[in-house]
């Protein structure tokens, strides 16, 4: 795969539009984004050309080494996240191997990240709908939440904000991932799998 330099990043934290969402465990992807724009000192505004909301700048040390990338909170709902994000991506002309999705992973425990390219949806609607849309071939920057307890629902569980003890940490789990987003666009996959990948 070809990997052009000089093209812009696309970074889609994935979660639901609406306040009565914004601290559910299925907006980690949300609460990543929004720190990598304050680190940016940036403000999302709506998207010219998709149901979505965006932050334009540059990612990295000022130079040669910073990257053009477009911050992105689609405002579907998140089992129809492909749509926002395959016309953001097609606006912005950027290659698809320079999507990264940020959101919450069932399958992994809390306060740990994975980095990956591609890879099937593990039943997660969000990358479902982009998967749909524009193929696999895209990376992941999976943030894990556990396994729901006892018999609760999945659904229920992703729907739920994070609980007390989880909060203490959360902070430094959104930053964590935040610091792996921008180490993966700027020095590439395999740097962010092994200094990330706990």
């Amino acid at each position: 795969m070809t990997d052009d330099i000089d093209a812009p990043w696309l970074i889609v934290g994935l979660g639901n539009p609406g306040p009565e969402y914004a601290a559910n465990r299925h907006n980690i992807g949300f609460m990543v984004v929004d720190l990598l724009a304050e680190r940016m000192r940036g403000s999302f505004k709506r998207a010219q050309k998709a149901q979505a909301q965006v932050v334009e700048g540059r990612m990295g040390p000022p130079g040669p080494s910073s990257r053009r990338v477009v911050l992105a909170k689609p405002m579907s709902y998140m089992n129809l996240s492909g749509g926002p994000v395959t016309a953001l991506r097609d606006f912005y002309k950027v290659p698809t191997a320079h999507v990264v999705a940020v959101h919450d992973e069932l399958d992994i425990d809390y306060g740990v990240l994975r980095l990956k390219l591609g890879g099937g949806d593990n039943g997660h609607n969000g990358l479902k709908s982009m998967t749909k849309a524009m193929g696999a071939d895209y990376h992941r920057v999976r943030c894990g939440i556990g396994r729901p307890p006892g018999r609760m629902q999945v659904a229920d569980f992703v729907l739920k904000d994070f609980s007390s003890t989880e909060r203490k940490d959360l902070d430094w789990f959104v930053d964590r991932a935040a610091d792996a987003v921008e180490c993966l666009v700027a020095e590439g996959l395999e740097r962010a799998q092994s200094a990330y990948n706990s």
